[in-house]
Formats: C-alpha cells, structure tokens, sequence
C-alpha cells in the first residue's frame, strides 16, 4: 500500500477491514510506534488486525516521512497530531494501540480527547521509574545529544530483543537500525528526552483514563517492565495487565500473534 500524506505533513496508511460485511462502517484501530522508529513496526500486525477492523498507521512527526515537528517535542504535540489525523480522515472514535513512546501518547490523548477513544491498548509502556532507572533513561538523552541516534544504538537493539532473534533476523535488525539512524539527531534527542519525562505527567492520570484498556508487555523488558505494567493497569479503572514470557522490549516484532491475539480478544469484549 502506498504512503498517504495529510496536508499537515502526516504520513499514514489507512488498511481496509478485508472481510468485514460493513466495509467503511467497521471499527478503526490506530497504531502508534516508538521511539526513533517508523510505521513499519507493524507490518507483521496488519494481516490480522485489518480482518475486521479498518487499520491505521502513521509516522509520528519527526519520525519516517512525517515532516518534523513544529516545536519542541511533547506529549501533547503528538497527542494533537493524532486528533487532526483523525479529523483529516473523518473518524469519530476509535481504538488506539501505542508501543513504548506510543503507549505513553495513547494515554495523553485518551486524557486530552476522551469522546475520540473506545478503548486503549498500551504496550510495553513506560511509567513511575525509581531513581536509579530515572537517572539511566537521563543518561541516554545525554548521550544521544552528543553522539546522535547511533550513539547508544547497539546496547538498545541488545535491550529490545532476544540474543537468538538478533542472530537469527540479521534482515529485520539490520532494518530497525536503518530506522533509527534515519532520524534528525536533534528530534530524535528531544523526543528521548519525551520518553524520559513524559511519563511524570501520566503517574495517576489527571484527569483520569476510565476506557476499556489492556496494558501489554514482556517479562524481560528492562525499560516497561512488568512491574510498571500492572501500575499502569492499576491506575485505570477495569483495565487488564498481559506479561508475555521471555521476549524483551520489541517483543512485538518478534512474535507478533502474542500481542494481535490478545488485542483482538479484548475489543471483541469491548464491542459485546
């Protein structure tokens, strides 16, 4: 599918649902990728998520081929990218499913646009860090602002997957890599520094996320642990919290199904 662009400068796809009889009345989810990565992320996720459901994606500014940002990155920026988007499209309401960086901007918009979300779907989100883990996540801005996106680049793609998988995906790494090199050394910075932040205005949100949410990571990812995980499910009324054993931080490349499987079981409830 080609790229489509908003007269904003929003890179975006937008997936029909394949085998539902309503055709453009069916339920939309809205995916949202990392840190210093591209709409690409969910490439293995479209085939099955598009089957009933209309599929968008989207290059957060500053990131892919989504012009840059026009100030300094933060949540809210891209929590309003997300809503003009989905006034360009026409769209109402929708389900938004975040990863890493995008599991944080989903709750900034559920907070900032409620009646725009039928449900969340947060994954491998960061939240409430202690101080030695505050103080890493601050080191790697610092580091990134003198070296750019490559400066911590192969510690990172050790942190986001498995041993086996980088050994065994040589294609897949090497793309990954590709997109986080690609990205502007100073957004890239100021976006880091989002991830590292951002999170102190969604500690016990205010106002409060009340959507249906399932709040997604693995056991093995050292930065949204699973710890934060149930804190983040914790501070949301109802919602669920799914550990998936032993993948790491991009556990959703790896293995997508664990992550789709779940997702769509739980917006199957939704709609019930």
């Amino acid at each position: 599918m080609d790229v489509s662009f908003t007269t904003d400068g929003t890179a975006y796809q937008f997936h029909p649902a394949r085998a539902f009889a309503g055709g453009d009345a069916a339920p939309v989810i809205v995916l949202i990728h990392g840190l210093g990565l591209t709409m690409g992320t969910w490439d293995d996720h479209i085939e099955e998520l598009s089957l009933d459901h209309r599929v968008l994606r989207y290059d957060l500014a500053g990131h892919g081929q989504s012009i840059a940002p026009h100030r300094t990155p933060d949540l809210t920026l891209y929590s309003d990218q997300l809503a003009n988007l989905l006034d360009a499209l026409a769209i109402a309401q929708c389900a938004v499913v975040g990863f890493s960086l995008g599991g944080m901007i989903n709750r900034r918009f559920a907070m900032d646009y409620p009646d725009r979300v039928g449900a969340l779907a947060i994954l491998n989100a960061p939240h409430e860090r202690g101080d030695e883990a505050q103080a890493l996540v601050e080191q790697r801005v610092r580091d990134t602002h003198k070296g750019g996106p490559g400066a911590t680049l192969d510690a990172t793609i050790e942190r986001w997957f498995t041993p086996s998988f980088i050994a065994e995906n040589a294609a897949t790494i090497a793309r990954v890599r590709g997109w986080v090199l690609a990205n502007d050394a100073d957004i890239y910075t100021a976006c880091r520094m989002v991830l590292a932040t951002g999170v102190i205005e969604l500690i016990r949100p205010s106002p409060p996320i009340t959507h249906p949410s399932i709040v997604i990571t693995c056991a093995n990812d050292t930065g949204s642990t699973p710890s934060m995980t149930e804190a983040i499910a914790a501070e949301i009324a109802g919602a669920r919290a799914v550990i998936i054993p032993q993948l790491q931080h991009m556990g959703l490349m790896e293995n997508p199904a664990l992550f789709t499987t779940p997702i769509l079981a739980f917006l199957a409830e939704v709609r019930k």
